[in-house]
């Protein structure tokens, strides 16, 4: 079962090789076509070595094929020759030259078809990772992500460049050679080519064994990029916590590993190498013993061994050379392999009629029902109604499903009983793209990116004014914040924002959302780092900016609530109470307790503010 699964899975990769490749055939194509032509102008040069000593400066019979020995004849046959022993130097030098010029162009149309199919796999690979479901992301290591799409890519990219014609190289080269040695003595072409089944051999059962190893290295090495990626991404907090020992020994353990897998593959290597490297030369002296000797007994030609000789050595690198092809095939297979899981990844299906309705904000939540698997229920017939224009706001603890809530108003999830629709139309209906675009959120953690405040809010769409950016960053109270700055909104943000405070960071995502125009807002407890004070401005802005908006508002504060035209309270992934906050506030319930919980501690703080003033 284990073999065949894997025979499946080098299947799959030379099918996804192939695909990666179809921009490039041309190129390489023409790359086989030179490669060819250069081993055929190699070859010939000994022959032309051999001729001139044996036919010109010699008295033996010439092997050249007979159309070539009629034009020799025709210019004069072996006299000529002699006396215009520089044609044999040309020929010598045209043939060389045209080995060179052919192995340019040929190493200059593989570079350009490996780097072709290397631009294609990053593309493809970014491509469809932004297409694949929300729920993909949060089950993958994003070091991982990040090592398939470079390290496993250039793998491929180096296999085509270096070794993908060099398959063909060889095979081409015995060929040919076998045919030229066996037709000019069968007895030294079996001595010249005795180990080379050998080293066929070696390097097949050298691939087998090589193969798992790199797949170990591979892995080791995404391991180590993750616990990098995720120490830098984190390191605010493994600061804040004094893990930094803990992390260093964390990372040791990773690239320890990483060494020893490593370096045990270089072992095999070197093994392989050094076995292969004795083997050549051995086979190269015995060619070279058994042509003296032959050569002295009058069976071949001085000429005819210097053939062999020359053939010799160029065959046995090329074969020697094979168990590196096989093992950089190994290692991009097991590449193409790991690039594939992420390509077969299903990427974002439209489950509906993938329409385009204009959106105006009515949102119906009917009996919805959610969880991540089917044994987890995160919410459970959920009901409400929220109509254009009207602020809901959402209370509940940690866990209760709020955020999961709003996530299946983008349809990054799907609910698994019950339906959402906006202005009568499912969202299941609804092509994602365009209900994502009339759907602004703002995260509790927004991510910045490292570029400007102004690009970074006006990343939706670039074309707005410098007047529009300012406009949304005062809504968001974050304008003049920006202008304080020492190069205003040319400030340039580092990675996830860390130049920024908390709440300068809320306020400027929220100050990107609002250039969307989106007829749905949601903030999802993004402005909880901001002060009660500026909480009610943005708020207040937003209400007099669009007073048809749908706005969602997911908060622990009661102050940020309470203005609501309609709260909803979730306990356990249910809807326990909804209202407005007098409504709320009038009954017992969850929403009273915490009121009355924040309420009296802000009394308490007042008090204890009073009694230090005094």
């Amino acid at each position: 079962m284990e073999a065949s699964t894997t025979q499946k899975n080098r299947k799959l990769n030379f099918a996804l090789l192939k695909r990666l490749t179809r921009g490039s055939i041309g190129y390489l194509a023409l790359g086989g076509l030179c490669l060819i032509l250069a081993i055929a102008a190699a070859y010939i040069v000994p022959i032309v070595t051999s001729f001139t000593i044996d036919y010109v400066l010699g008295d033996k019979p010439s092997n050249l094929p007979a159309f070539i020995m009629d034009i020799i004849d025709s210019w004069g046959g072996r006299d000529f020759l002699r006396s215009h022993l520089y044609i044999c130097a040309l020929a010598l030098i045209f043939f060389t030259i045209l080995n060179g010029v052919a192995t340019y162009f040929r190493r200059s149309c593989i570079a350009n078809a490996s780097e072709t199919v290397a631009m294609t796999t990053r593309n493809a690979l970014y491509e469809h990772l932004q297409a694949v479901p929300y729920d993909y992301h949060k089950h993958v290591s994003t070091g991982d992500l990040v090592q398939r799409c470079t390290s496993d890519v250039s793998t491929v990219r180096r296999f085509i460049s270096m070794q993908l014609l060099e398959m063909l190289r060889t095979i081409v080269m015995v060929v040919i050679a076998a045919g030229i040695m066996f037709s000019i003595n069968v007895k030294m072409s079996l001595i010249s080519m005795a180990l080379l089944p050998v080293l066929f051999g070696v390097s097949f059962v050298y691939f087998k064994g090589v193969k798992k190893q790199f797949t170990l290295s591979d892995e080791a090495e995404g391991v180590l990029s993750a616990t990098l990626q995720e120490n830098l991404t984190g390191v605010r907090v493994v600061r804040a916590f004094g893990q930094q020992k803990d992390e260093i020994e964390k990372f040791d353990r990773c690239s320890r590993d990483f060494r020893d897998k490593t370096f045990h593959l270089s072992k095999m290597l070197a093994l392989y190498w050094g076995g292969s490297d004795a083997m050549g030369y051995l086979q190269i002296a015995i060619s070279l013993m058994a042509g003296i000797i032959m050569a002295v007994k009058g069976e071949i030609t001085l000429g005819n061994m210097l053939i062999f000789t020359t053939y010799t050595g160029m065959l046995t690198w090329p074969v020697r050379q094979l168990g590196r092809i096989l093992a950089d095939l190994g290692k991009a297979s097991v590449s193409l392999g790991r690039i594939d899981e992420i390509l077969s990844a299903p990427a974002e299906e439209e489950p509906g009629a993938a329409l385009k309705p204009e959106i105006h904000g009515k949102v119906e939540f009917k009996h919805v029902c959610f969880g991540y698997d089917r044994f987890d229920d995160v919410l459970s017939d959920i009901s409400f109604t929220a109509n254009p224009g009207e602020t809901i706001a959402i209370l509940g603890s940690t866990g209760s499903g709020k955020t999961s809530l709003v996530q299946l108003l983008q349809r990054l999830y799907t609910c698994t009983a019950g339906e959402i629709d906006i202005d009568g139309v499912n969202i299941n209906d609804i092509e994602h793209g365009h209900l994502r675009k009339n759907i602004g959120i703002v995260l509790q953690e927004p991510f910045l990116y490292s570029r400007t405040i102004m690009e970074n809010i006006r990343m939706i769409d670039p074309r707005m004014s410098e007047e529009q950016v300012h406009e949304a960053a005062r809504i968001a109270c974050v304008h003049d914040v920006i202008e304080g700055f020492e190069n205003g909104y040319d400030t340039v943000v580092g990675e996830r924002g860390v130049t920024l405070s908390g709440g300068q960071k809320q306020r400027v995502a929220i100050a990107r959302m609002l250039m969307q125009n989106a007829p749905i807002l949601i903030f999802d407890d993004s402005m909880s780092a901001v002060d009660t004070e500026t909480d009610a401005s943005i708020r207040a802005a937003l209400k007099h900016r669009r007073e048809s908006t749908t706005t969602f508002i997911i908060s622990h504060r009661i102050t940020t609530l309470c203005e609501a035209d309609k709260i909803l309270v979730l306990e356990h992934g249910r809807l326990v109470e909804q209202g407005t906050h007098e409504e709320l506030i009038a009954k017992p319930g969850l929403y009273r307790r915490i009121a009355r919980i924040q309420n009296a501690l802000e009394e308490e703080l007042k008090q204890e503010g009073g009694g230090s003033n005094e």
